[in-house]
């Protein structure tokens, strides 16, 4: 059975806690999603991630992340598991710290 797209959105819940998912789109929210999901996502939440969004997609997000948004350990461990190097952007608040 296809699951709809408010289905698996509330399976990303808690992986998005901060945002109202009732109103959020799996297209047009995908990097976002995609960066929640894989920064403290479960194993059942990475594999319907994988299942969601096709690889490419899920790779041009981990290799072009936004400063700021992702865990290093995660970040390192996707590029690592995607086979992909990670294009760093300078973090800014590096600045006022």
């Amino acid at each position: 059975m296809k699951q709809t797209n408010e289905q698996i959105l509330q399976k990303f819940k808690p992986f998005l806690w901060s945002f109202d998912v009732s109103k959020m789109d799996l297209e047009a929210n995908k990097k976002r999603i995609i960066t929640n999901v894989l920064n403290s996502g479960t194993k059942e939440a990475t594999d319907l991630l994988f299942a969601v969004y096709d690889q490419d997609e899920i790779k041009k997000v981990v290799e072009n992340p936004l400063p700021g948004e992702w865990n290093d350990k995660s970040l390192n461990y996707w590029s690592i598991m995607l086979g992909i190097n990670v294009k760093k952007k300078k973090n800014v608040l590096q600045y006022f710290r």
